[in-house]
């Protein structure tokens, strides 16, 4: 009879890092000899890749480690990720879970789950502390056919005083770009068109090779077979003028920049220990806008942190409406362990964190529409990526407008040049236009 290769399903919580970090990992564990599972398949080992940016990401991640357990009694349970690195006894102590791996550890999750023999008695916890986190992971994501994640760099050397991120992945790191474009070249032989540039603090890149993040962008500029790129997201005081002026002038890296802000009060930026005041930040917002005015900009902000009073959140909204971002990813603030916010005094009641983050979300849905109706009539390429259900196909223009048009397969994963129609339906998430 015939040997069968055991199966593995692979559950993804949090950032884009987790998602290229599981799909390295779902590579690796086939060269294992353990296949990746259909949905509809019963999985031989789980592996879930958590995320503890939150409290709610937390209870969530305890959830579907429950529920994997629950729906695979007899699979081979590896937990790991942010919250495995953080909260490894608690992870432990989820009945079902055989394999705790701290991020330090993740490369060798494959080979740990390949010599058990069964499921044990007690998890085994491999992990190691902050101070430790010195490995570098290097993934990159596969399986969609037009869009990839290129990690570039992990952990962060900022000491934002709500984070956590340099307990659970340490200190900025990354490997040499030689490297990177190797990978870079193995996602354009694959297929996909696009490469988001992604990583905890990626404007930090070259900390450990003594390269620049511009060196970076230079050479994946390059790669032949790569027609767009993304940064997915960059730390104001590390968005150079030279960065802005070399993404303006490539065909390749698109009009399109994620800036986290976090407050629109100066007050608050410096109890956050962030590394800018709102007029450095709204210079650079300025400085990309005097080279791409079409530029789509997504900001960060956190509401609801420790002193916030009404005054400062009148600051932070008013700001807003003066730099006017295209979009606003609104985060009610959260406490995290063992970071110096969580034993500030005066913090601010769930209900009025709420009402804050309803005001700004809504300021994010007018300005987003106002941002789509600006190109309205105008015609621009766009990346078709998939289908939705009716059959319609849908793909991104290059600020990152979403588009749909009638069904035609043979436009999937390639660029084409519409006309952009009106708004068809409309999220607090995304704009639909019609082409």
């Amino acid at each position: 009879m015939e040997h069968q290769a055991k199966k593995a399903a692979f559950y993804t919580l949090g950032c884009k890092l987790n998602f290229s970090e599981t799909s390295t990992l779902a590579r690796e564990f086939e060269q294992a000899g353990i296949v990746r599972a259909a949905r509809s398949e019963t999985a031989d080992v789980c592996v879930v890749n958590t995320c503890s940016v939150t409290e709610h990401s937390d209870k969530k991640c305890r959830n579907i480690i429950r529920k994997i357990v629950r729906e695979n009694p007899g699979a081979i349970v590896a937990v790991t990720g942010c919250y495995a690195q953080l909260r490894p006894a608690d992870v432990a102590a989820i009945e079902g879970v055989d394999l705790v791996i701290g991020n330090n550890e993740k490369g060798s999750l494959p080979e740990r789950v390949r010599r058990l023999s069964g499921k044990g008695r007690a998890a085994a916890v491999h992990t190691c502390d902050a101070e430790e986190l010195t490995s570098f992971f290097a993934a990159f994501s596969s399986g969609d056919r037009t869009r990839a994640f290129l990690k570039v760099q992990d952990g962060c050397d900022y000491r934002c005083s709500y984070c956590t991120i340099p307990l659970a992945r340490g200190g900025s790191r990354n490997i040499f770009v030689k490297e990177l474009v190797t990978e870079a070249d193995q996602i354009a032989r694959g297929g996909q068109k696009e490469i988001v540039v992604t990583g905890i603090n990626t404007g930090d890149f070259g900390r450990t090779t003594g390269e620049s993040f511009l060196d970076l962008l230079r050479a994946l500029d390059e790669v032949k077979g790569i027609e767009r790129y993304r940064i997915s997201s960059i730390e104001p005081n590390l968005l150079t003028d030279e960065i802005i002026a070399f993404t303006a002038a490539s065909e390749k890296f698109q009009p399109h920049f994620h800036v986290p802000l976090q407050s629109g009060s100066d007050r608050i930026l410096s109890l956050m220990r962030r590394r800018y005041t709102t007029a450095a930040f709204a210079d650079r917002i300025a400085a990309v806008r005097r080279m791409m005015p079409d530029a789509f900009l997504g900001i960060d902000v956190i509401v609801g942190f420790p002193g916030e009073t009404e005054t400062d959140f009148e600051e932070t909204f008013r700001f807003l409406e003066r730099v006017e971002p295209a979009f606003i990813h609104v985060f009610p603030y959260s406490v995290r362990p063992n970071t110096p916010a969580a034993a500030m005094p005066d913090k601010v009641a769930p209900q009025v964190a709420a009402k804050r983050v309803a005001r700004l979300m809504a300021l994010s849905e007018s300005n987003h529409r106002h941002f789509i109706e600006r190109f309205s009539e105008q015609e621009t390429d766009v990346l078709f990526e998939g289908f939705r259900k009716g059959g319609a196909m849908f793909g991104y223009t290059g600020n990152y407008i979403r588009v749909e048009a009638p069904c035609l397969r043979e436009a999937i994963n390639t660029i084409r040049r519409v006309r952009l129609g009106s708004i068809v339906g409309y999220t607090h998430a995304e704009g639909v236009v019609l082409a």
